[in-house]
């Protein structure tokens, strides 16, 4: 095939119904040289059952115990024989069949490649490739090289915010970012970090503590930290 192999990476936990959205949406991509890979830790919802007996387009699949979402995430990632990578996780679809073909219309020069994201029914615009406080795009609408996801692992000691720290390292690090002018995954609001705000931007935090200069740390910091506060107060 002409086209480079993709591996399409889910993690679940006890989310059989948002799974079976991601995985139909998955179905529907006319992508042709795709692998799906679902990391499950070990739910007792029916999941693994599930996952046992689906058809469809999904090549892997293992129901385990695990170390939260980002160690299923570095699972994943160690099974995925794909050269680029990218992570739908559960309840998260792309924006339609076709993306992937749009993405890899012709050959791509990146280490990188991301675009929009539909939050909501509205679509919300990726911005330009910076050194920010916060990720410049939705993680699921990024589509990264397999070398570049295991040249940086995502850091489990982040509970809220190893994405953020592995694309800033790489953005820090000289990887070539690309951005689309395409939407390119539709985000499931219901996740973790969007219900637990405060813990985020805290994890946002450190990650910016750990990895940029103190320059940079002056600059992007106080913005931040007042939105923290913010949070904090209004209970969120």
């Amino acid at each position: 095939m002409d086209k480079p192999k993709v591996s399409v990476i889910t993690v679940c936990r006890n989310c059989r119904e948002q799974l079976q959205a991601t995985m139909k949406s998955i179905d529907a991509l006319i992508y042709p040289n795709l692998e799906y890979i679902v990391v499950d830790g070990a739910s007792t919802d029916g999941t693994p059952e599930m996952l046992g007996t689906y058809g469809g387009r999904l090549s892997r699949w293992v129901s385990e115990a695990d170390g939260g979402i980002y160690d299923a995430m570095n699972k994943g990632t160690r099974m995925a024989t794909g050269e680029w990578i990218v992570f739908m996780n559960a309840g998260d679809t792309f924006a339609a069949p076709d993306v992937l073909d749009r993405v890899f219309a012709e050959k791509r020069h990146a280490d990188v490649i991301y675009g929009d994201v539909v939050k909501g029914g509205t679509v919300k615009k990726a911005e330009p490739p910076h050194n920010s406080h916060r990720m410049f795009f939705c993680h699921q609408s990024a589509i990264v090289r397999a070398r570049s996801v295991r040249s940086h692992p995502f850091d489990t000691s982040h509970p809220m915010s190893a994405d953020f720290k592995q694309m800033k390292l790489l953005y820090l690090g000289g990887a070539r970012f690309m951005q689309l002018p395409i939407a390119i995954a539709c985000f499931d609001t219901g996740g973790v970090s969007n219900t637990l705000r405060s813990r985020g931007l805290r994890d946002n935090i450190a990650v910016i503590r750990e990895v940029d200069t103190w320059k940079e740390q002056l600059r992007l910091l106080p913005r931040l930290l007042f939105v923290y506060w913010l949070c904090r107060l209004l209970g969120k």
